[in-house]
């Protein structure tokens, strides 16, 4: 199991900078000011066009594309079935976060169906990528009951069989191609008192997806951006209340990325 070298990280962190994506963010209700603020923050444009028509067509504008399943329901649905058939015909990478699968049938169903159209990566908790993977059938929603490094196996099966990056997050966060792992060491419990923080991380993905080169150790770079800041923050802060803004000055003003 390899760790990022900072040195790529940081030059994967520079490149990003020098290139600022678009991220069309189909997130769910709960999160969407926060997920666009940590794209600012760290100086990527979000937007969250949501009519199908313009979702569609805006996301040959974008530079990539988050589909986020927390809040579905049919007419979201529709909406993020247009955007990720327009990002296809354009080329412009998507990431699907499968929040809840494996716990509610609708929704279980739906992610596995967005499986056939070809995601550039896929970032969920343990029992969403076990559950996503076929290798569990039921989750807790947002919250995780089994361990990233036992779901581990499911991400590299899933990788493989998708044709995609994986990364199952959790105390450690392991991102897998089903043939190389990168394992993401960091962060801290206070971040799972935060609504939000694995949304906007799956959006951080996203926003690297964006990028030229090697997919795995950009999707690899998004984790330890929030990771390491989110760590860092933890320990200087009194509770969530004070977290988040910490958090999003600590994205605002990152340079270089070390463990």
């Amino acid at each position: 199991m390899d760790l990022l070298p900072d040195a790529l990280a940081s030059a994967c962190l520079q490149q990003f900078r020098a290139t600022p994506p678009l991220v069309h963010c189909l997130t769910n209700e709960v999160v969407q000011s926060f997920t666009a603020n940590v794209l600012l923050a760290l100086g990527a444009f979000p937007a969250m066009v949501v009519e199908p028509q313009e979702a569609a067509q805006f996301s040959t504008m974008a530079n990539s594309l988050l589909i986020n399943i927390g809040t579905l329901h049919r007419a979201r649905a529709e909406s993020m079935l247009s955007a990720i058939t327009a990002a296809n015909q354009a080329g412009t990478p998507w990431v699907l976060d499968p929040v809840a699968v494996g716990g509610l049938a609708y929704r279980t169903d739906f992610a596995r169906h967005l499986l056939t159209l070809k995601p550039a990566a896929i970032r969920g908790n343990a029992s969403e990528i076990m559950a996503l993977s076929g290798m569990a059938t039921m989750g807790r929603g947002v919250d995780s009951v089994d361990t990233s490094l036992a779901a581990l196996p499911a991400a590299r099966q899933l990788a493989q069989r998708a044709q995609t990056v994986v990364a199952v997050t959790g105390e450690v966060d392991y991102i897998t191609d089903g043939l190389r792992d990168v394992a993401v060491t960091g962060g801290d419990k206070l971040m799972t008192r935060v609504v939000g923080a694995g949304c906007a991380l799956s959006a951080v993905v996203a926003a690297f997806c964006a990028l030229e080169g090697d997919r795995l150790h950009h999707v690899a770079t998004a984790c330890r951006i929030m990771s390491q800041v989110g760590g860092q923050v933890s320990q200087r802060v009194a509770g969530p209340g004070s977290f988040v803004p910490a958090f999003l000055d600590g994205l605002y003003q990152l340079e270089i990325l070390t463990y």
